[in-house]
Parts: C-alpha cells; sequence; structure tokens
C-alpha cells in the first residue's frame, strides 16, 4: 500500500516537472512564486517533499492547468 502511494506522489511530482517545463519556467520563478527556496521546489519536483492539498492548488495555478491534470 505505501509502495503504490509513493509511486502516486512521483507520477504527480512528474507531471509538475513537464508541466512546468512545457510552460518554458524555471525552478526559481516557481519557487519565487511560492516563496519557497529553489531547493525547496526542486525536492517537490524530485518527490523528496510531500505537499499539501492547497500547495497542490497553488503550483497548478501558476502552471496555468487544473488540479486535476497534475493528478492523472
Amino acid at each position: 500500500m505505501k509502495e503504490l502511494a509513493e509511486r502516486k506522489s512521483k507520477l504527480v511530482a512528474d507531471n509538475i516537472r513537464k508541466t512546468r517545463e512545457l510552460r518554458n519556467y524555471t525552478q526559481d520563478y516557481l519557487a519565487i512564486k511560492l516563496n519557497i527556496s529553489q531547493n525547496a521546489y526542486s525536492k517537490i519536483e524530485l518527490g523528496y517533499s510531500n505537499i499539501t492539498i492547497q500547495r497542490l492548488f497553488h503550483i497548478a495555478d501558476i502552471l496555468e492547468v487544473d488540479a486535476e491534470q497534475l493528478l492523472t
């Protein structure tokens, strides 16, 4: 069960990275918008950091996508 959750978390992290790259945004840009360090943002994309639902919605807003797109 835990492994499944970890795989899904990694999928979300990958979707965030791919969407950011598609928009030609840098990690630094997203970090500034989220008011966190670039290192902290990098950990989100690498799947090393668990994010809240609120943070997921904020990332989706910045990337101009529905949060659902980042989850699937």
